[in-house]
C-alpha cells in the first residue's frame, strides 16, 4: 500500500510510540524472517498489529516444534513507515540475519528494493502492499501478496454488484495518488464487461475534507453503488454524511485498508450499511468454526485488527512456502521459496480465509464483502467467497 505523509496527515488514528525490543540471536539452522515494519509514525495503527500477527505465528509454529525441528526467528527494524528508513533496515537485517524471508512496509519500498531481492537471490518477500503492479511474477518474481490486489479487490466488489443488482450504475471516488489510482482503469473495463455503468469517477486529494463540490457530482450522476478507494478513512465519513444530508441513496463500499472494525465504526451512524471486501474473516467472525481464528483469540481475547491478520496469513504462509522447501530436500533460496509458495493449492488456513486458497502468480485473489451493522458493532458477512481471477 502507498500511503503518501500527506495522505495520513491529519488522521490521528496511529498507534502511540512502540517500545523496540532487541531481534533474538539468530542460530545458523534458525529459518529467519526479516521485517520493514512501522512501528511508529504515520502507519503504527497498522504496523503493530502486522508485528503482532507475525510474531503470533511464529509463536505458534515455534511451539510445535518449528519446521522439523528449524526454529523459526522473526528479528525487524521499525521504520516509522519511510522508505529510506526501509531500505536501510533491509541493509541491516540481510547483512547481519540473513533472512530467507522479509515483510514489507510499502508500495514505494517493494518497488525499491527489488532489484537488491534479484541480485541477493535469496529471499522471497511480501508485505503490507496489495498494489496491481507488484502482481506480475516476472517484473517481481521474488515477491508475493497475502490476499487479491487491488484490482482484484474491485472485481470482488463489482461481481458482488453484477450479482446483486444487474446493469447498475457505480462511481468509483479515488485519491490521487498512486495507491488511488491503482485499479481505475481495469476496473472500468470489468464493469463495462459486467454490464454496469461507470457514471462518475471522481479524484480528491488524499485526505481531502472539503468535498461538497465533489459531492454534488456524485448526487448528479445518482450511483447504485460507490466504492472508494486509496483511503483509510478521511474524507469518507464527510462524503457519506453530506450524501446522506442530500437523501442519496447510493450504498458506499471500501477496499481493505478502509474495512477494518475500527475504522468502520468511526463512521458513526451514517456507516450503517457500509460495505468493503475483506481476504480474511475478522476476529470475532465464529460462524462457521474457524479453528486458528480460536486460537488467536485464546492468544489474545481482546480485538485484532484486519492489519493483525494480514501480518498472520503473511507469516502463515513464509512457514508454509519453507516446510515444502525443507520437505523436499531444496535449498532455502528465493527461487525455490517462490516455487514451494506456487504450489500452494486449496490450501487451508484454519478459517482465516472462509474458502481454501490457491497461490495464484504473486497474489491469492479471493475476497468476501462484508456489511456494516452499527447497531451490532459488527461487519457481517453479506456474499459468498468470491474469486477474481
Amino acid at each position: 500500500m502507498l500511503v503518501t505523509r500527506r495522505t495520513m496527515l491529519g488522521l490521528a488514528m496511529a498507534a502511540g510510540a512502540a517500545m523496540v525490543a532487541a531481534p533474538p540471536a539468530v542460530a545458523a539452522d534458525d529459518i529467519v524472517i526479516g521485517g520493514s515494519i512501522p512501528m511508529t509514525g504515520v502507519f503504527a495503527f497498522a504496523g503493530v498489529g502486522i508485528h503482532a500477527g507475525i510474531g503470533d505465528y511464529v509463536k505458534i509454529v515455534n511451539d510445535a516444534g518449528g519446521i522439523k525441528g528449524r526454529k523459526i526467528k522473526y528479528v525487524y527494524e521499525d521504520t516509522g513507515y519511510k522508505v529510506d528508513a526501509s531500505v536501510a533496515a533491509f541493509q541491516k537485517l540481510t547483512s547481519q540475519e540473513k533472512p530467507n524471508f522479509y515483510y514489507g512496509d510499502s508500495t514505494g519500498f517493494s518497488k525499491t528494493i527489488n532489484p537488491e531481492l534479484e541480485r541477493n537471490g535469496n529471499i522471497l518477500m511480501a508485505g503490507a502492499s496489495f498494489a496491481s503492479e507488484l502482481n506480475d511474477p516476472q517484473k517481481y518474481p521474488y515477491q508475493f501478496m497475502a490476499g487479491p490486489d487491488y484490482t482484484a479487490m474491485f472485481g470482488v466488489l463489482l461481481r458482488y454488484i453484477q450479482k446483486t443488482q444487474p446493469g447498475a450504475k457505480v462511481a468509483f471516488v479515488h485519491s490521487d495518488t498512486e495507491f488511488g489510482r491503482d485499479p481505475i482503469k481495469p476496473s472500468t473495463a470489468l464493469a463495462a464487461s459486467l454490464g454496469l455503468k461507470v457514471v462518475e469517477t471522481i479524484v480528491t486529494p488524499p485526505g481531502s475534507v472539503d468535498v461538497s463540490t465533489e459531492v454534488l457530482k456524485l448526487r448528479r450522476a445518482d450511483p447504485d453503488f460507490t466504492i472508494f478507494h486509496g483511503y483509510v478513512l478521511a474524507p469518507i465519513p464527510e462524503f457519506i454524511t453530506q450524501a446522506r444530508q442530500m437523501n442519496m441513496k447510493s450504498r458506499f463500499m471500501g477496499t481493505f485498508w478502509s474495512m477494518d472494525h475500527s475504522m468502520v465504526m468511526k463512521l458513526g451512524d451514517v456507516g450503517e450499511g457500509f460495505m468493503g471486501v475483506m481476504p480474511y474473516r475478522y476476529y470475532y467472525d465464529t460462524d462457521p468454526k474457524a479453528p486458528m481464528l480460536a486460537k488467536i483469540r485464546q492468544m489474545r481475547p481482546e480485538y485484532q485488527s484486519t492489519a493483525y491478520m494480514q501480518g498472520f496469513v503473511t507469516a502463515m504462509l513464509f512457514v508454509e512456502a519453507a516446510k515444502r522447501c525443507v520437505e523436499s530436500g531444496k535449498e532455502l533460496n528465493g527461487k525455490n521459496l517462490k516455487g514451494c509458495l506456487n504450489g500452494i493449492k486449496d490450501f487451508d488456513t484454519g478459517g482465516l480465509f472462509g474458502v481454501p486458497i490457491t497461490v495464484s502468480g504473486n497474489s491469492i485473489p479471493v475476497g468476501r464483502v462484508y456489511r456494516a451493522d452499527m447497531k451490532a458493532k459488527t461487519m457481517v458477512p453479506v456474499s459468498d467467497w468470491i474469486k477474481a481471477e
